[in-house]
């Protein structure tokens, strides 16, 4: 896979890379507790949730404007989770893209 990196490193908790081909993959820490059915919910802002199971969540609040039409363009990607260097699990997520993922949370 061919590297794009669209978050800041410094201030950010995951990465988001893209291929020549347009796929995307987000490489996050590790959670606890294992994924059922995931799903990344976008609005097209800095802001999105990455549903792993009915117990476990990721909120973002800090997506890199360089990812955000990418993530758009898209129906699903990869998910990759480590602990360190090492590679926990890896799963294909859905995208679905929502009015205010903010909004959202608050329901």
């Amino acid at each position: 896979m061919a590297e794009n990196t669209m978050s800041d490193n410094s201030k950010s908790r995951y990465d988001i890379l893209q291929n020549d081909k347009g796929d995307i993959l987000m490489i996050i820490q590790q959670r606890y507790g294992g994924v059922e059915n995931p799903l990344f919910i976008y609005d097209g802002s800095q802001y999105a949730l990455l549903y792993r199971s009915h117990e476990s969540s990721v909120y973002f609040d800090d997506i890199a404007e360089g990812a955000r039409i990418p993530l758009k363009s898209v129906s699903e990607m990869q998910v990759v989770e480590i602990n360190a260097d090492d590679v926990v699990r890896e799963y294909k997520t859905p995208i679905r893209i929502v009015k205010d993922v903010k909004a959202l949370m608050e329901n």
